[in-house]
């Protein structure tokens, strides 16, 4: 007869121990410790082997959890990864939110957005990836509630900071859109650079978006 698999095993033993019932002041702080432990698990996870090469079983090993705690928090890796952007994104939207309090105008407002953005990632990157080799890739975001708020707050700061001609001129769902399109695809190439420029980069896209803002055509009516 085969020996067992100690994983199934140990898996086994542990789902018993996670039907504990514990104080609700104590179930919340192992919620959110557990929830830490799979996101900061994935983080090394993914940044070493990619996303499309990582597993679920490979997040679960760098946690000490068991399966069965994995799967009351997150059904997939892909729920993971939106963990993390979600995570990324609401880290960073009290930054932006302070950029945008700041500016006078249009063009300040972008570039000292653009510019804590990139910062932003180059931390993040240096993070992710300390110790890893420095060529390993960006993990690409995909939408998610935060995400979409970032998106919210983009446009809002635009539209108050574009003057009332211009804003009334722009189509500002695609002008928020389209700059973060482009400060996501740049920041993305940023990361892989050596040496990385967050300055270069950031006046990139300042030009490329300010200098384009004049001729682009306003919405349909």
């Amino acid at each position: 007869m085969p020996a067992p698999d100690p994983d199934s095993v140990s898996d086994r033993y542990a789902k018993l121990s996670d039907v504990v019932e514990l104080a609700p002041g104590k179930r919340a702080l192992t919620k959110a410790a557990n929830r830490s432990a799979i996101l900061d698990a994935a983080r090394e996870v993914f940044s070493e082997m990619g996303f499309e090469a990582a597993t679920v079983r490979d997040i679960i090993r760098r946690t000490g959890l068991s399966v069965g705690a994995f799967y009351n928090y997150y059904r997939s890796k892909e729920e993971v990864f939106d963990a993390l952007a979600d995570d990324g994104a609401r880290r960073f939207r009290p930054i932006l939110q302070a950029q945008s309090a700041q500016a006078t105008d249009f063009p300040s407002y972008l570039r000292a957005a653009v510019g804590a953005y990139f910062n932003f990632l180059a931390t993040e990157h240096e993070l992710w990836t300390r110790g890893l080799e420095a060529e390993t890739s960006p993990i690409h975001v995909r939408n998610t509630p935060e995400l979409a708020a970032v998106f919210e707050e983009v446009r809002r700061a635009f539209a108050a900071t574009l003057d009332r001609t211009m804003a009334a001129e722009v189509d500002l769902d695609f002008l928020a859109a389209s700059a973060i399109a482009v400060a996501r695809e740049v920041g993305d190439l940023m990361l892989r650079r050596r040496p990385m420029d967050v300055t270069a980069a950031t006046e990139f896209v300042v030009s490329l978006i300010s200098g384009g803002v004049t001729a682009l055509p306003g919405p349909e009516h």
